[in-house]
C-alpha cells in the first residue's frame, strides 16, 4: 500500500478531530448557500418629465403654510379642530406607534437573552436500572457516608443566556426594515394630514357656495312673487289672463322646493365637516360668499423633482422600497448555518439546605451550529416571495410618482380653465341681470308678455347657479392642486408642522386598560336599562385644542435608490436585487431651460 493513497489519506484525517470538524463546517456552508434561487428584477420606469406640459416656476406652493395659503381664521380654526380631534388620525397616530414598538422588538432581538429562573422537584429512580443501583452506592459530602435521600429532590437557582450571534446580520437587517417601516408610518400619517386639510377646506368652500345659492333662490321668489302680484293685478284688469298667473306661481313653488333641497345639502355639507373635525352635528362657522379671495392667489407648481420631496405617499413608498430590500438580505440569511450560544450559572442541590453551599455552584456553556440541509422548499418560498414583494414595492413607488404628476397636471389644467370659464359666466350672469330689469319693467308697463320675464328670471337663476358651481370647482381644483403638490402639512410658513401627540393619551385604569372618558354630566340614576346623558347648551362651542409643535424625523433625499448594497452602520449587505433609478434627484435637480416666474 502507497502511503499517499486516497486511503491513507483518510485514514490519517480521521485521527484528527479538528480536520473533521473544520471539513463538516465547510460542507455545511457550501450545501446551505448552493441552493438559494436567482432574484428578479423590476424595470426601470421613465424619468420624470423636466415640467408640467410647460408650467413651472422656481417656487412651489407647497412650501406655503395652511394659514398663508387659505388667508381664512375661521377655516383655520376648523382645521386645527380635525388636526386635533379627527379619529382617523388618532388611528394613524396609533399605527406610528404600534410601528415604533416593532422597531424596539427588533433593537433587542440581535442582544443575548437573560433570564433568570428557579427550579424544585423530585426524583425517583428504578433500583432495577444501571441508575438506580448506582444512586445506592453514592453518598454526598458532610454526611458522614450516609446515601442520598429516595426519592431524591432537586432546587436549582441560575442565570440563564441565549444568544443568537447574528452572523449573516439577518436580526439587524430586520430591525433596519422594521426603522424603514416606522418611517413609512409616520409619512402615510402625514400624508393623511395633507388629505385631511384638502377635504374640510373643499367641504368648507362648497358650505359657503350652498349659502350663497340659497340667498340667489330667496332673491328670485321674491322677484318671481312681485312678478305673480303683477299678473293678478292685470287679470283682474283685464289686461293678462290667468295662465300668466299659473305660470309665475308654478314658478314660485318649484324655486321654493329647491330651496328644500338646498337646505338640506347645507345640513349635510355641515355634518360632514362635523365629522371631519371629530364633533357632533352643530352649526359650522364660514365666511361669506364674497368674502372668499382664495381664487386671486398665485398657485405656484415649482418643477416635477420637488414632488419626490414634498408628497409624503412618495416618501412612504420609498421608504418600503428600502423596506421590502432588507426583506430579502433577512429571508437569505436563513440559508446558511445559525450559530447559537447558551450559557448558565447558579447553584443546585438536591436539598435546600446545600443550595448556597460552594460545592453547589454549577455553570456551563454551550455553542451551536445549525443549518438547512433538507426540505428547503419553505425556506426558498419565503425567499421568492420576498423578492416579489420587493418588486411590488417599486412598482408601486413608481406608481405613486406617477400618479402625484398626474394629479398636478390635471390640476394646475382645470384651475386655468376654470378661471376662465368663471370670467365668462361673470359677464353672463351680468348680462342677464339687466335682462331681467328691463323685461320686468316692460312687463309691468304692459309692454311685454309675462313669459319674457318668466324666462329672464329663470335663465339668471341657473346662470347664477352655475356661475356657483363653476367657481367651487375652481376653489376645488386649487385646494386639491395645493394638496397634490405637497401642501397642507406647514401649518404656517415659520415651519410648524402637525405634532403626532397633538392629544393627550387616554386615562389608564389601575390595572393598565384604556377606558374610553365619560362625560361629567352623564347620568346613571334614571329607569333601570336606561341611561340619559344631559346635553349642554347648543350655543357653547368646544374649546380649541391647544398645538404642541416638533419636528418629525426626517426622510432620506429622493433619488437614486439602490439596492445592489444597504448601508448600515459600519457594515454593508451583500448583493440583493439591481438598482432602481428615482430620478431625478431632488438634490440635483436643474431646472428646464424654460423656467419662467409664472404661475397660474
Amino acid at each position: 500500500m502507497r502511503w499517499n493513497s486516497p486511503s491513507v489519506f483518510l485514514y490519517n484525517a480521521i485521527q484528527q478531530p479538528h480536520v473533521i470538524a473544520l471539513t463538516m463546517i465547510c460542507s455545511m456552508l457550501l450545501l446551505s448557500g448552493c441552493q438559494i434561487p436567482d432574484l428578479f428584477g423590476a424595470s426601470e420606469g421613465a424619468p420624470l418629465p423636466d415640467d408640467f406640459s410647460g408650467r413651472a416656476s422656481v417656487d412651489s406652493s407647497a412650501d406655503v403654510g395652511i394659514k398663508e395659503f387659505f388667508d381664512d381664521p375661521t377655516l383655520t380654526f376648523l382645521i386645527g379642530q380635525g388636526l386635533a380631534s379627527n379619529q382617523e388620525l388618532q388611528i394613524r397616530n396609533w399605527e406610528v406607534q404600534v410601528a415604533s414598538n416593532e422597531v424596539l422588538s427588533r433593537r433587542g432581538a440581535y442582544l443575548p437573552f437573560v433570564t433568570v429562573g428557579a427550579e424544585g422537584g423530585v426524583d425517583r429512580t428504578s433500583r432495577f436500572t444501571p441508575l438506580g443501583a448506582a444512586e445506592d452506592q453514592l453518598t454526598y459530602p458532610g454526611s458522614g457516608g450516609a446515601n442520598f435521600p429516595d426519592p431524591i429532590g432537586n432546587v436549582r437557582l441560575s442565570a440563564n443566556l441565549l444568544w443568537r450571534i447574528d452572523v449573516w446580520r439577518e436580526l439587524r437587517n430586520a430591525r433596519d426594515a422594521a426603522e424603514q417601516r416606522l418611517c413609512e408610518a409616520i409619512e402615510l400619517r402625514n400624508y393623511f394630514v395633507t388629505q385631511l386639510v384638502a377635504e374640510v377646506a373643499d367641504n368648507y368652500y362648497e358650505l359657503a357656495a350652498l349659502d350663497q345659492r340659497l340667498v340667489y333662490l330667496n332673491q328670485t321668489i321674491e322677484l318671481q312673487k312681485k312678478s305673480l302680484e303683477v299678473a293678478k293685478f292685470q287679470k283682474d284688469a283685464a289686461r293678462g289672463t290667468e295662465l300668466g298667473v299659473q305660470r309665475f306661481l308654478a314658478e314660485v313653488r318649484k324655486n321654493e322646493s329647491e330651496k328644500l333641497i338646498v337646505s338640506q345639502r347645507i345640513i349635510e355639507v355641515e355634518n360632514r365637516i362635523n365629522f371631519l373635525v371629530g364633533r357632533y352635528p352643530q352649526a359650522v362657522d364660514r365666511v361669506g360668499w364674497d368674502f372668499i379671495k382664495l381664487d386671486s392667489q398665485p398657485l405656484h407648481v415649482g418643477v416635477p423633482s420637488q414632488l419626490l420631496l414634498n408628497r409624503r405617499d412618495i416618501q412612504a413608498a420609498e421608504r418600503e422600497v428600502a423596506a421590502s430590500g432588507l426583506d430579502v438580505l433577512v429571508a437569505r440569511a436563513r440559508f446558511f448555518p445559525r450559530f447559537d450560544i447558551t450559557a448558565s450559572v447558579g447553584y443546585e442541590a438536591f436539598n435546600p439546605r446545600y443550595l448556597f453551599d460552594p460545592g453547589a455552584f454549577i455553570a456551563n456553556a454551550a455553542g451551536g451550529l445549525v443549518a438547512p440541509l433538507l426540505n428547503k422548499k419553505a425556506i426558498q418560498a419565503d425567499y421568492k416571495n420576498a423578492n416579489a414583494r420587493q418588486i411590488q414595492a417599486i412598482y408601486h413607488y413608481q406608481r405613486t410618482v406617477l400618479n402625484a404628476f398626474t394629479e398636478v397636471a390635471n390640476g394646475i389644467s382645470k384651475v386655468e380653465k376654470y378661471r376662465s370659464s368663471v370670467e365668462l359666466k361673470h359677464s353672463q350672469v351680468k348680462a342677464l341681470e339687466e335682462s331681467v330689469s328691463v323685461a320686468t319693467q316692460l312687463f309691468q308697463n304692459a309692454r311685454a308678455e309675462y313669459i319674457d320675464v318668466l324666462f329672464s328670471q329663470r335663465d339668471l337663476l341657473e346662470a347664477r347657479t352655475d356661475l356657483i358651481e363653476t367657481k367651487q370647482q375652481q376653489l376645488s381644483a386649487i385646494v386639491n392642486t395645493y394638496q397634490a403638490l405637497g401642501g397642507g402639512f406647514l401649518m404656517s410658513n415659520a415651519g410648524d408642522v402637525y405634532d403626532e401627540h397633538f392629544t393627550p393619551e387616554p386615562p389608564q385604569m389601575d390595572g393598565g386598560m384604556g377606558v374610553p372618558p365619560v362625560p361629567d354630566n352623564f347620568d346613571m340614576t334614571s329607569a333601570s336599562g336606561k341611561a340619559s346623558l344631559v346635553t349642554g347648551s347648543e350655543d357653547q362651542a368646544p374649546p380649541a385644542a391647544s398645538v404642541t409643535e416638533i419636528l418629525l424625523p426626517p426622510a432620506p433625499a429622493p433619488g437614486k435608490v439602490s439596492l445592489e448594497s444597504v448601508q448600515t452602520e459600519d457594515e454593508t449587505q451583500p448583493p440583493s436585487l439591481g438598482e432602481v433609478s428615482l430620478t431625478p434627484p431632488v438634490g440635483d435637480a436643474a431646472l428646464p431651460p424654460s423656467l419662467r416666474e409664472d404661475s397660474l
